[in-house]
């Protein structure tokens, strides 16, 4: 990887399309050191210590959540409206011809992408004002000043995300790699150093975490690179083309493969659960109910924190079912094989049609599950390591999963735009 990196720096247009992406990263940094008005940072940092998912939404943004700052919001609502116009491609006709309509199809795709996250970005700007005011977060409530605070604070959240988009867009126009990735990348790195400061405080503060911290060291190197096995990892189902005679040229005759992989959903399934396990605890919080008391509903919020083994046991379950439906939307085995007969492919030793859609169907459900069981465990490791050492670990399984997905992704990029300018050994 740094030998590609290196190879890259030397070539002028990439050396400025790094440069380029740095800078834009940079503004994102600095956004995320611009407070907003008449917040309560202290009162802030407090509520990220109860909600299990602001605290991982709070990781995803940098900091950016716990401080109070313009871009505290992130990429979530753009996220979110992403997942929303994949799963309404399938039910949608229109939308479902626009993904199989080209560059012009997605960019029409794109623009109903970014106007969904506008709208989801003022609902969770709404939201997340309430959610800051019932728990005293908010320095003006009542009057002129109130009206003014709130209309401040949702403003210059919803501009924040709107910011945060167009500075995703200008990575990928004029930047190397996925520029809502990279942004993502860029919150959790510069998250790393204060978790690791926090893991250090907690080893000098018991004797039992000075020896527990190392082996979370060691733990988060073999997590590594479990992860970048399995993301790696495929399953490459053979095809054979009969040979056909056009005129006097034969077309035809070559062997290929249908690539399958492992961690297909990618964190995608994990996002799903974790924003279903979420649901009860934040809509209690919106009642005043957040945990602490002896009646039926704080004992239901109790329930579905991180500290309970149901909440374990429900997120592993719910990974795994998110992992089968993602996938079972993105890839159509009968697609796949109707495809196949049409180009005179066929798998070889299945017959063309149905019996190679089943036979495509079942090779993708085993591997399904295999990629399910990764993202569950990689999901639910940290929970259990906190239960049984009591260590938090904020930089968990789904963030080395993000880190390591982004970091492969960039490093091909680079590589397929190298291939594209040195053409050495193509006619050797």
């Amino acid at each position: 990887m740094f030998e590609v990196f290196r190879n890259a720096w030397k070539d002028v247009n990439l050396r400025k399309k790094i440069l380029y992406t740095l800078f834009i990263i940079v503004i994102f940094r600095f956004g995320s050191n611009v407070f907003v008005p008449f917040l309560d940072m202290s009162a802030i940092s407090e509520l990220m210590g109860d909600e299990s998912l602001l605290s991982f939404l709070d990781t995803m943004t940098g900091g950016s959540l716990s401080n109070g700052t313009l871009l505290a919001m992130s990429i979530t609502p753009y996220i979110n409206a992403s997942i929303i116009i994949q799963l309404l491609a399938v039910a949608i006709p229109a939308l479902e011809k626009m993904q199989k309509e080209g560059d012009e199809g997605r960019k029409r795709l794109n623009t109903i992408t970014k106007l969904t996250s506008l709208g989801l970005a003022i609902l969770q700007a709404v939201g997340f004002y309430f959610l800051l005011r019932t728990r005293g977060a908010v320095k003006y409530t009542e009057g002129f000043d109130g009206v003014l605070a709130a209309v401040t604070i949702v403003a210059c959240f919803v501009a924040g995300a709107s910011f945060i988009i167009w500075l995703g867009d200008q990575i990928n126009e004029k930047g190397i790699g996925n520029g809502i990735s990279m942004i993502l990348f860029a919150g959790i790195v510069a998250r790393m150093p204060s978790a690791v400061f926090a893991l250090v405080q907690s080893m000098t503060a018991d004797m039992k975490n000075a020896i527990l911290v190392p082996v979370v060291g060691i733990i988060f190197v073999v997590m590594i690179g479990l992860v970048v096995l399995m993301t790696n990892a495929e399953r490459r189902i053979p095809v054979q083309y009969a040979k056909r005679v056009v005129g006097r040229k034969m077309y035809g005759g070559q062997s290929s493969y249908i690539p399958i992989k492992v961690a297909m959903a990618g964190v995608m399934p994990i996002i799903f659960a974790m924003s279903v396990m979420a649901l009860p605890q934040t809509i209690c919080s919106f009642f005043g109910i957040y945990g602490n008391g002896d009646t039926f509903w704080d004992g239901f919020v109790r329930l579905f924190s991180q500290a309970s083994w149901v909440y374990a046991i429900l997120y592993f379950l719910l990974i795994i079912a998110f992992n089968y439906f993602y996938i079972s939307i993105q890839y159509n085995p009968v697609e796949i094989a109707n495809n196949l007969k049409k180009n005179n492919g066929a798998i070889p030793g299945i017959r063309p049609g149905k019996p190679t859609s089943d036979f495509i169907y079942n090779s993708l459900s085993k591997i399904s599950l295999i990629g399910a069981m990764f993202l569950a465990f990689i999901a639910i490791f940290p929970i259990i390591f906190r239960q049984l050492s009591g260590i938090n670990i904020s930089l968990g399984g789904t963030t080395m999963l993000i880190l390591v997905g982004v970091a492969l992704e960039t490093v091909r990029s680079l590589e397929s735009q190298m291939m594209m300018r040195h053409h050495k050994g193509f006619l050797e």
